[in-house]
């Protein structure tokens, strides 16, 4: 049998064991499904170093040591975050209104896992999806496949000890487009949590399934006057450098305001910035994209020096991002889009006006929805661009990569950050369990048709236009009473 062949029949049998799996998952207990998350967190907690250091000998992305910050985000993090949120049976009861809610499972989960963060993504989407009571179904990068599988086997021998029935979780073991094409357009898929390129999200969302699928990242970090520009800085740097910037969170541009650019330029200096010259910029500038308009990905999670290598241009030892100072937004000029690597565009405008206009530009012209950061201790100037800004998280001094995805901040964890309608995804959430069932509402009767009526007839003569109102100013409120009993009496013969 051909290769594609096989891989289309293998995920129709792991579809097949997952609706099984899935089906007495579902009538586990708040407490089984706890106890099964926990042993997953813990599994993958503890073998964070060895999957994180696979990840980056097979796929060449990125630094080991980060992506352990990031196996342990994947898995202690958000399983502290999720612990005791009620996803199982009723999880709402209003007494008063009569109503309650039950949460109900999506069913069989489709996972696309991407090669910048494999490992991570892997864990926190099982984590997610079993604590929302869904099996799940990976389909793996095929460059990371070796530690993707790994990720799958040390999670599903830890969820089946602790009680989870057997094919819970499974994985593609032939990645190919024609079997990822076959997941997400299976009738048993209840839902597909897409993390790739903008090609996959597509794909997902066409699939005739539900899909939540995340947009490109191309966020702007403005540095405004009244910032600690140090510290400022500091946070940029440390989050552009985390991971070789292969968070799709993380900085593609500064904005800065004309009034601070020196100290700004002289900050970055100190902290290890690179500034390229107009001859270095145009051969680095070749370097980011391919000839078809897209990212290279040979760019993608690699150091400055490996990238100045590639371009072939000197950069002083110890430097750690390039940056290149620029004017122009728009699809032909690679610095103002998303670089998954140390490379920033620096901008800079008169005024925090003009700044906030050229930030919009940045994320319309890519990233629409996704994050971006203001360094800032003007309040109001803060809510000013949460107002304006089509994104779905403004970040407040803090570095972009961990506070989008909830590391430096309060946001939920989560390694699957959606955009809303304005980034074309199904939500502006960072993506957890709740977003992974759905909600079965029970509402008492507690009105008759008679009562109905009555307050129906009640609004058309509260209704009244101000005129027919104003001719009630003599009576009295007997009279009024007495005139209002005989119209709802009218309007109750007539019907």
């Amino acid at each position: 049998m051909d290769k594609d062949l096989q891989s289309i029949q293998e995920v129709r049998d792991l579809i097949a064991k997952s609706k099984i799996a899935q089906s007495e998952l579902q009538r586990f207990s708040q407490i089984r499904i706890d106890d099964i998350t926990k042993a997953i967190a813990d599994a993958c907690e503890q073998n964070a170093e060895k999957l994180a250091k696979m990840a980056v000998e097979e796929t060449g992305f990125g630094i080991w040591q980060d992506k352990v910050i990031k196996n342990k985000l994947g898995s202690r993090l958000v399983y502290e975050y999720i612990k005791e949120l009620k996803t199982v049976g009723i999880i709402n009861d209003d007494k008063e209104k009569k109503v309650f809610e039950v949460a109900v499972p999506v069913g069989v989960v489709a996972a696309l896992i991407p090669s910048t963060n494999p490992t991570s993504t892997t864990i926190y989407k099982a984590l997610i999806s079993i604590k929302a009571g869904n099996s799940i179904v990976f389909s793996p990068h095929p460059s990371a496949k070796k530690c993707i599988f790994e990720t799958v086997k040390i999670i599903r021998d830890a969820a089946e000890s602790a009680g989870a029935p057997k094919d819970t979780v499974q994985c593609i073991s032939i990645p190919t487009i024609e079997a990822t094409n076959e997941l997400m357009g299976h009738k048993d898929i209840g839902i597909i949590l897409a993390t790739g390129g903008p090609a996959m999200v597509k794909a997902a969302y066409s699939s005739g399934n539900p899909a939540i699928g995340v947009g490109a990242g191309n966020g702007p970090a403005f540095i405004e006057r009244t910032a600690d520009i140090q510290l400022a800085v500091k946070r940029i740097l440390d989050s552009k450098t985390f991971d070789n910037g292969t968070v799709c969170a993380s900085e593609q541009s500064i904005v800065t305001e004309s009034c601070i650019k020196d100290k700004v330029m002289a900050e970055l200096k100190k902290q290890g910035a690179y500034f390229l010259n107009d001859e270095e910029s145009k051969k680095v500038e070749r370097t980011l994209l391919r000839a078809n308009g897209t990212m290279n990905p040979a760019i993608v999670g690699k150091s400055v020096k490996v990238i100045a290598d590639m371009a072939g241009i000197l950069v002083p030892e110890g430097s750690r991002v390039i940056l290149s100072e620029q004017t122009k937004v728009g699809e032909k000029y690679p610095y103002s889009r998303e670089k998954l690597c140390p490379v920033l565009a620096f901008f800079v405008e008169d005024t925090w006006e003009k700044a906030c206009e050229k930030c919009m530009q940045l994320l319309f012209n890519e990233g629409a929805g996704h994050t971006m950061t203001i360094h800032s201790n003007d309040e109001k100037l803060i809510r000013e661009f949460a107002l304006k800004k089509p994104i779905s998280r403004l970040l407040v001094n803090t570095p972009a990569t961990l506070g989008g995805v909830g590391a430096s901040t309060n946001l939920i964890p989560a390694l699957t950050l959606g955009c809303g309608a304005v980034g074309g995804s199904a939500t502006s959430d960072n993506v957890g369990p709740l977003n992974l069932f759905n909600m079965r509402r029970v509402a008492y009767g507690v009105k008759e048709l008679e009562e109905i009526k009555v307050e129906s007839g009640k609004s058309s003569i509260n209704l009244q236009d101000s005129k027919t109102i104003s001719k009630t100013e003599g009576y009295s409120y007997q009279d009024i009473e007495k005139i209002t009993r005989e119209v709802i009496k009218n309007i109750m013969n007539k019907n």
